[in-house]
């Protein structure tokens, strides 16, 4: 399990779908969502191999999107989540 902390120009350009459609194209669980401060938090879980897809993904970002750093805490699976979604 992972969670990331992703700053840049990451809100208002569809950052969030993006996240949510390479979580889903990958086969993760978790979440991602906007923080008051502009960044953007995504918490997923999955197999080893791709979970460093999707932080692969989440370094690249949609088109629009400049992404300036992706900090990245491995944690262990809770298997609390059974889909990816969008949260507010």
């Amino acid at each position: 399990m992972i969670k990331a902390h992703i700053t840049g120009m990451v809100q208002g350009v569809g950052f969030r779908y993006y996240v949510w459609k390479q979580a889903r194209h990958l086969g993760l669980a978790g979440y991602v969502r906007n923080l008051p401060d502009g960044s953007v938090e995504a918490e997923a879980e999955g197999e080893e191999e791709k979970l460093n897809k999707f932080i692969e993904a989440l370094k690249a970002g949609p088109s629009g999107a400049v992404v300036e750093d992706v900090q990245v805490e491995w944690k262990e699976s809770t298997g609390k989540y059974r889909e990816f979604s969008i949260t507010h």
